[in-house]
């Protein structure tokens, strides 16, 4: 399996909706290729954390930060 192909699958296999035998492909290639490996641990900790569905504050100064950065972006976009 080549990483376009595995990166294809992760939603597949999070979700469980692979077969075995791609799941056990997926799998090994999981174990030797760091780079799908952090897109799969990221992808499942953003699922994670968006599931968990707690809401929390930014602190201030990184809520202010944010929101200058997106008006910025904005106008860029007018």
């Amino acid at each position: 399996m080549n990483c376009n192909k595995a990166i294809k699958e992760i939603s597949g296999y999070l979700d469980g909706d692979l077969d075995e035998a791609l799941k056990h492909t997926l799998e090994a290639h999981l174990t030797y290729c760091n780079h799908c490996h952090a897109v799969y641990d990221s992808t499942r900790k953003t699922i994670d954390l968006y599931c968990d569905g707690k809401l929390f504050s930014l602190p201030e100064d990184v809520h202010t930060r944010l929101h200058e950065a997106l008006k910025r972006k904005m106008q860029e976009h007018a």
